[in-house]
């Protein structure tokens, strides 16, 4: 008898504004209406309680993914399929959360051109970083390093959410380990 496959554990990185938020939360509704077990792990959310100890150096910045990447496993060790919103701006950081979690782990880059990023930015931080009042915001004053292979690639400044959500549930329907064919979606939905 062969054990089943690990649920998936979607680990969303992108810059601020690219829509990380908003696609999480629109994948676990549609995941909630074809009754699949989905929770979303957000990092604005994990930071104001369970990460609220730490900043943005590098090394909280790593303590702050080891956490989020335990409770992914965890989450998805009971079933659920595990969509983790962050920005997780190191490649570093992507492959020790990819080490934690195992199986499973689909790395989605949430790309989006900084300044669309900018725009998007209803809480103007990126023009208070700009401005100096926010140290170490990822995309003006700390990198962000794009992945390099993820699993999927869903551009938003080509794509609504409701294509990136398709775009997404069309790959965890052909499994974690599906060929590189996907990885491109049109998104013109």
């Amino acid at each position: 008898m062969t054990a089943a496959a690990p649920r998936p554990v979607v680990w969303m990185t992108g810059l601020p504004g690219a829509g990380k938020t908003t696609i999480a939360r629109a994948l676990f509704e549609t995941l909630q209406n074809l009754n699949a077990k989905a929770i979303v792990l957000d990092g604005d959310t994990l930071r104001a309680g369970i990460c609220s100890d730490l900043g943005f150096s590098e090394a909280d910045r790593i303590e702050n993914i080891r956490r989020i990447a335990h409770l992914a496993k965890l989450f998805q060790h009971e079933g659920y399929v595990v969509i983790v919103a962050t920005i997780s701006p190191f490649a570093q950081q992507r492959a020790l959360a990819r080490s934690i979690v195992g199986d499973g782990f689909i790395e989605t880059f949430i790309s989006a051109p900084p300044q669309l990023c900018a725009e998007r930015d209803p809480k103007g931080m990126y023009a208070q970083a700009r401005e100096g009042r926010i140290k170490q915001f990822t995309g003006v004053s700390s990198p962000y390093e794009p992945p390099l292979a993820p699993e999927l690639v869903i551009d938003t400044s080509a794509c609504r959410v409701e294509g990136a959500v398709a775009t997404i549930v069309l790959r965890l329907g052909k499994g974690v380990r599906s060929g590189r064919d996907a990885k491109r979606a049109a998104c013109n939905a």
